[in-house]
């Protein structure tokens, strides 16, 4: 059963206590570095207070203002997937011992409750699509699914997306859905306070530790009224949910020229990706030859060593790479996963270096037909 109330701001640490209580490690957006970041929540004073994102194709600033919440940017270069699909970890190690024979350990990571505060609607989606791929498949990856377990996740419904967000187009935000949101808990920002709502049988539990209030019918309008102009302030779209028909026709399409011209095949826009999950693995052994420890790391589509096999550099300069990388997203992964690769976070248009807009290539790439 869902459940409901208001948490005033000012108690909003009870919300931290009950979760550690709980036995979780709370982890929540910071100020760091010039960017909102997800760091270990030590108190709720720690929270961004008053920090707002300006985010443009190629350009990321903070601007700090009197208003309290805590809440009102729209996503920093992160997203879960750094504390599921880690950017670098041990799969196994191997031991020779005295008589030359091998043996194999699997390392997997120690199991730890983790509570994220914060998270976006475009975000669980993205963690669905990350299930899908480590989960869901024949077999699962045992890394991920350690740290899958143990995940508490409290949503924050947005409502100050940032210039470059496109999640209404594809279906994946601003607000948490009512139903299979992904989540635990989801909130709603006022200015004094949050509208508290279970979206999982832990959430309620955690509820019931807090005391909340119950919600009124003004805070109530206040919630549907920035909902609404939250979808309305984002001007960015993609022309469809379903781009096969269209990249299936424009292989051959001059624009992927006039990109490649642009890219500097770097993989920022896979990094900060929340779905993107390739990687490479690697070894390291021992000079002695007495042990190797074998271990992965995210990798690009951008990077030769991605397409590399045998001698052979499937896709030996940008255009090749870059056009793998939207063609999949946006149209190959309906065939893997059910629908589209991009959740609509912006976070690629905003974090390259040179301000190229997966919006505007698709947008030109079917203006005209090649």
């Amino acid at each position: 059963m869902t459940t409901h109330g208001y948490l005033a701001r000012e108690y909003f640490g009870r919300l931290l206590e009950a979760l550690r209580n709980s036995g979780y490690r709370c982890v929540g957006p910071q100020v760091l570095d010039g960017a909102i970041q997800y760091r270990d929540l030590p108190n709720a004073q720690a929270l961004p207070s008053g920090w707002r994102d300006s985010q443009a194709p190629g350009r990321y600033r903070l601007e700090h203002s009197n208003n309290p919440r805590q809440f009102a940017w729209a996503n920093g270069p992160q997203a879960l997937k750094p504390f599921l699909f880690a950017p670098r970890e041990t799969l196994w190690c191997v031991e020779r011992d005295a008589r030359g024979a091998l043996s194999f350990r699997a390392v997997l990571p120690e199991a730890q409750a983790l509570a994220v505060i914060g998270v976006r609607a475009c975000d669980l989606a993205a963690l669905h699509l990350q299930d899908a791929h480590f989960l869901q498949g024949q077999f699962q990856d045992a890394q991920y699914a350690a740290r899958r377990d143990g995940l508490f996740l409290v949503a924050v419904n947005c409502t100050h997306p940032a210039a470059t967000c496109f999640c209404v187009s594809t279906g994946d935000g601003p607000d948490v859905p009512e139903a299979n949101g992904g989540c635990d808990l989801v909130l709603d920002e006022v200015d004094d306070g949050f509208i508290v709502r279970s979206a999982s049988e832990r959430g309620a539990s955690l509820i019931a530790q807090l005391g909340l209030a119950p919600v009124t019918l003004a805070q109530q309008t206040v919630v549907a009224d920035q909902r609404q102009q939250a979808r309305e302030a984002q001007t960015r779209m993609l022309p469809s949910r379903d781009l096969r028909p269209l990249l299936d026709t424009r292989l051959e399409h001059p624009r992927w020229a006039d990109v490649a011209a642009r890219c500097l095949s770097c993989g920022n826009c896979t990094s900060v990706c929340p779905t993107c999950f390739c990687h490479s693995d690697h070894e390291s052994p021992a000079i002695d030859g007495s042990d190797s420890t074998h271990y992965r790391e995210w990798d690009s589509c951008f990077t030769q060593g991605h397409s590399y096999i045998h001698g052979i550099t499937l896709r030996a300069d940008t255009r090749l790479r870059y056009r793998q990388w939207l063609t999949h997203k946006l149209g190959a992964w309906h065939d893997q996963y059910g629908r589209s690769g991009c959740v609509g976070c912006g976070r690629c248009i905003s974090w390259c270096p040179v301000g190229i807009d997966i919006t505007e290539e698709v947008a030109a790439l079917a203006a005209d037909t090649p």
